[in-house]
């Protein structure tokens, strides 16, 4: 554990030193959302490879770039890919970024991800916010020595999405006529996407929208008293009975069909969050 803190303090110490304000919110964005990207006043573009001890994202539709900019005059760290426990890495390497982002001060954090639809009454291109999740990875990045100045060796995950915030975002919904579901994520190790019979068990456990990540990030999130919100883009529609084959190509062009929705819902809630 000494190793995996001074890990990340090296990091953070290295990007410190490229900031000009204390971020103090976070955003990460999944397959095929990087393009969100385009409604944040960028201030420098820092390849992952770049920054000490940094995992590198291996899939082609995550950048594997860190952004710092602003919104609205709001300074905020954008994780512009994510990583996956498929590539590799373990359940602390995945979440490595949102440590560094804890000690570099950001309090709220906002996670996009691309998403199969459970839900019959979803479609290709909704949104989806998340109100739980369940978590089939088989793996937590608690596991093992606890950093007590981090977070508690228990932290309680009865409300790991931010009640608050996701008031928030219902009410922006609803004001902006943007069609928001709201539901629970299931998250699997991957990358293979699901059976039938695997998607008929998926429903039946009570999920809404099956992906591969987020809540590892969540859940050290919450370990580091950071608020968060996350929202799912549906990007194809897991419907047993009536199953047809996806590749990425079109699971990328729903992410982008969603992205002016999905930016201008982040947009605002990132605004009205640091003005209350």
């Amino acid at each position: 554990m000494k190793d995996y803190r001074f890990a990340v303090e090296e990091a953070v110490t290295w990007i410190e030193n490229r900031l000009t304000s204390v971020p103090t919110t976070g955003l990460i964005l999944g397959t095929g959302l990087g393009s969100l990207a385009e409604s944040i006043e960028i201030q420098e573009v820092i390849p992952y490879k770049e920054i000490p001890n940094f995992p590198s994202s291996t899939v082609e539709s995550h950048a594997g770039r860190l952004l710092l900019g602003t919104v609205a005059g709001i300074s905020v760290l954008i994780l512009q890919g994510r990583f996956h426990l498929y590539e590799g890495y373990s359940a602390r390497d995945v979440t490595f970024p949102i440590r560094v982002f804890g000690r570099l001060g950001v309090k709220t954090l906002f996670l996009s991800n691309a998403a199969g639809g459970l839900n019959p009454a979803y479609r290709r291109g909704d949104l989806m916010l998340i109100s739980d999740h369940i978590n089939l990875q088989g793996a937590n990045p608690l596991e093992g020595q606890n950093e007590d100045s981090w977070g508690p060796r228990f932290p309680d995950m009865s409300a790991p999405y931010d009640p608050d915030l996701l008031e928030l975002a219902r009410s922006i919904a609803l004001s902006e006529s943007i069609t928001l579901h709201e539901g629970v994520y299931v998250a699997v190790p991957g990358p293979n996407l699901e059976t039938r019979a695997e998607y008929r068990m998926l429903r039946t456990l009570g999920a809404d929208a099956v992906g591969m990540s987020s809540v590892p990030e969540v859940i050290v999130a919450r370990h580091m008293s950071i608020r968060l919100m996350a929202i799912s883009v549906i990007t194809d529609e897991c419907d047993p009975d009536n199953l047809n084959p996806v590749s990425l190509q079109e699971i990328i062009a729903a992410a982008d069909s969603a992205g002016p929705a999905l930016r201008r819902l982040f947009e605002l809630c990132m605004i009205q969050t640091h003005s209350s």
